[in-house]
């Protein structure tokens, strides 16, 4: 079963895809954002190519637990996504995920040009792999 993880942004959406036995997380792409309609579009289009079954989108909320302004705008596009497609949308705590992908990239010594090209797409594939961590210690359960 392969899932699609997405780590939504006011400018770009960066994009992962599980493998299809949902182990392993692969950054995949990173859409510009245009619009609404566009951007959902885009992730249906993506959704398609890849048999994805489940989406998981990072859920923005501050250092102390509450959800940030933009996680209403989050759950709406995610609920868009169900609308289209008919598959399941989960949400995954997204805090400190652009920080650790920051940190990952510099380690990695890519340069800042390039962080920037990829750094959401590293988001999503981290998200996606603490989703994908946290379903096989319950067994596969959807949460």
């Amino acid at each position: 079963m392969r899932i699609l993880g997405i780590d939504m942004g006011s400018k770009r959406i960066g994009v992962a895809v599980s493998d299809e036995l949902g182990i392993t997380a692969h950054a995949v792409t990173t859409i510009k954002r245009k619009n609404k309609k566009e951007d959902l579009a885009a992730v249906c289009a993506l959704i398609e190519e890849y048999g994805v079954q489940e989406v998981v989108i990072g859920f923005p909320k501050h250092l102390d637990g509450r959800p940030s302004e933009e996680a209403s705008s989050y759950v709406a596009f995610g609920e868009k996504i169900h609308e289209m497609t008919g598959i399941p949308v989960s949400y995954w705590d997204e805090r400190l995920t652009t920080i650790e992908a920051e940190r990952a990239l510099l380690e990695a010594d890519v340069r800042r040009r390039r962080r920037k090209q990829v750094i959401d797409r590293v988001a999503a594939c981290l998200i996606l792999e603490n989703y994908l961590d946290w379903r096989s210690k319950q067994g596969g359960a959807q949460g």
